[in-house]
């Protein structure tokens, strides 16, 4: 009996631990959106299914282009660098729910500028 119990105990802690690995999936893909502050424009990065993201942010105000780079956590956590070169963050939080907010800064050119994003998953 007792061996049964263990059995079954077992298989239900299985069935009812997901691996972190699959939540990365609901983020992968292209995400676009606006930002504002001390600048504004628009901005899009691709995650890729390791959690690696790439993309850029177009500035309304100075027509530059600056990069983004980062790594996204499989809770949804952002944590990147924005610039060229990098002198700036671009953190925030994206949800399964494909909506995403956060902060950026960047230090170049001066004075060093800051403000909100706000976007989505295509």
């Amino acid at each position: 009996m007792k061996k049964l119990f263990l059995l079954l105990l077992t298989a239900f802690l299985f069935i009812g631990c997901s691996s972190d690995d699959d939540t990365i999936y609901d983020y992968v893909g292209t995400w676009s959106g606006t930002y504002e502050g001390g600048d504004k424009g628009v901005w899009n990065f691709v995650v890729d299914k390791t959690g690696k993201v790439s993309g850029t942010m177009h500035s309304d105000v100075s027509s530059e282009n600056y990069n983004i780079s980062g790594n996204l956590s499989n809770s949804g956590d952002l944590v990147g660098t924005v610039g060229l070169p990098s002198k700036g963050e671009f953190k925030g939080k994206l949800n399964p729910d494909k909506k995403g907010n956060g902060s950026w800064s960047n230090a170049l050119p001066t004075p060093a500028q800051y403000g909100t994003w706000k976007g989505e998953k295509k």
